[in-house]
């Protein structure tokens, strides 16, 4: 956890370096121009650190205020950053061959803002235009002809994530007429942020088959108590390292995110001695945070639902996702029988854009095949 902290604010100030000479080039700034634009610069980098710091202390409408204009800005300097370096990679030969750029400066900084601002205010309402994903399964081993499950992801319900994008999420849920709900991991999101107010929202959408959730990372960073005290309290069952026979249906599985071993927190049962025990005459949903299939666990589940990657939540981030997680959004199917979809996300972490990555509320029908 340190580490990925101690990476992240390296790489934050790096870019943060970088957009900073190519602003001073651009503007000719001097000294006396420049230090007020590093110092803004240097108080955005450690505007994540002051907003954990200001939730820990309860001062939530500063940090609430504070998120916003923080998480906005790094998706305006993290794409001004992109679109700068692209230009300045384009224009590298040109550099070698006649000593100048291909661009002015003052024309390729112009470019980059502005393709940071287009992406930003697109993304920002794109990441409200919630969407519906219909996948069907067939199976020979359901009892009924049909069961439909409701999938949502990556909510990060906090300081950001509030009523309004909640509203819109049940909203969805409601009009899906789902058996069944389940939650893959990242509900929550953030250390207080007055969740008990929107309990509701969640705890009044009841489907005949009742609601499951599993851990995400940010259960275990927001802190695993208060997480599981909001999830319980909108009425989800939490399964950790534990399966449950869903009224003779289908059997669901769930199993905590690794954030949890690192952590000296994972409960129940390792995955595959969990599966393993299973009746597999039966349909087995796997719920898994992170999209990681493994070899031990194929053939051993029929679908496993996942999350986490967001899907790169802002083009062109889905390139660097990719690295670390192949199955990056979608339907696959695995060797042995076994199948995974990734949900997309339904809201967002960090900034709340989403620019081509679409927010999604996935209704998986689990169809009765001949």
């Amino acid at each position: 956890m340190r580490l990925f902290i101690l990476s992240f604010f390296l790489i934050y100030a790096t870019i943060h370096a970088y957009v900073f000479t190519k602003v001073r080039a651009a503007l000719g700034l001097g000294v006396r121009t420049g230090i007020p634009l590093a110092l803004f610069m240097l108080f955005m980098v450690a505007a994540p650190l002051i907003v954990h710091l200001a939730e820990e202390r309860g001062l939530e409408a500063f940090a609430r205020g504070l998120a916003w204009v923080g998480y906005m800005w790094l998706s305006l300097v993290g794409l001004t950053f992109l679109v700068s370096l692209g230009l300045d990679v384009l224009g590298l030969p040109v550099k070698l061959l006649r000593g100048g750029w291909l661009l002015p400066a003052r024309a390729a900084l112009s470019i980059a803002v502005l393709c940071a601002l287009t992406v930003t205010v697109v993304g920002y309402f794109s990441a409200r235009d919630i969407r519906t994903k219909r996948v069907v399964v067939e199976t020979a081993k359901l009892p009924v002809p049909r069961i439909r499950v409701a999938q949502i992801s990556d909510v990060h319900v906090g300081l950001i994530v509030r009523e309004s994008r909640l509203s819109l999420i049940v909203k969805a849920l409601r009009a899906a007429r789902p058996d069944l709900l389940v939650v893959t991991g990242d509900l929550v999101d953030g250390q207080i942020n007055n969740l008990g107010r929107l309990v509701s929202l969640l705890r009044d959408f009841h489907p005949p088959l009742g609601k499951f959730a599993v851990t995400g990372n940010h259960e275990f960073y927001a802190g695993i108590g208060q997480a599981l005290d909001f999830t319980r309290k909108t009425g989800f069952r939490v399964l950790r390292g534990e399966a449950v026979d869903v009224q003779g249906l289908i059997t669901l599985a769930g199993v905590d995110d690794p954030t949890a071993e690192r952590m000296g927190m994972r409960r129940g049962l390792p995955e595959t001695e969990l599966l393993s025990g299973l009746p597999h005459d039966r349909f087995v949903l796997l719920l898994k945070h992170r999209p990681w299939v493994k070899r031990s666990s194929r053939g051993l589940f029929d679908l496993q639902l996942s999350g986490h990657t967001h899907r790169g939540q802002i083009f062109p981030f889905n390139y660097v996702v990719r690295t670390q997680y192949p199955h990056l959004a979608g339907f696959f199917n695995l060797k042995d029988g076994s199948r995974l979809y990734v949900s997309p996300g339904t809201g967002t972490w960090g900034p709340p854009v989403r620019f081509l990555a679409p927010p999604e509320v996935t209704i998986i029908d689990l169809v009765r095949a001949p």
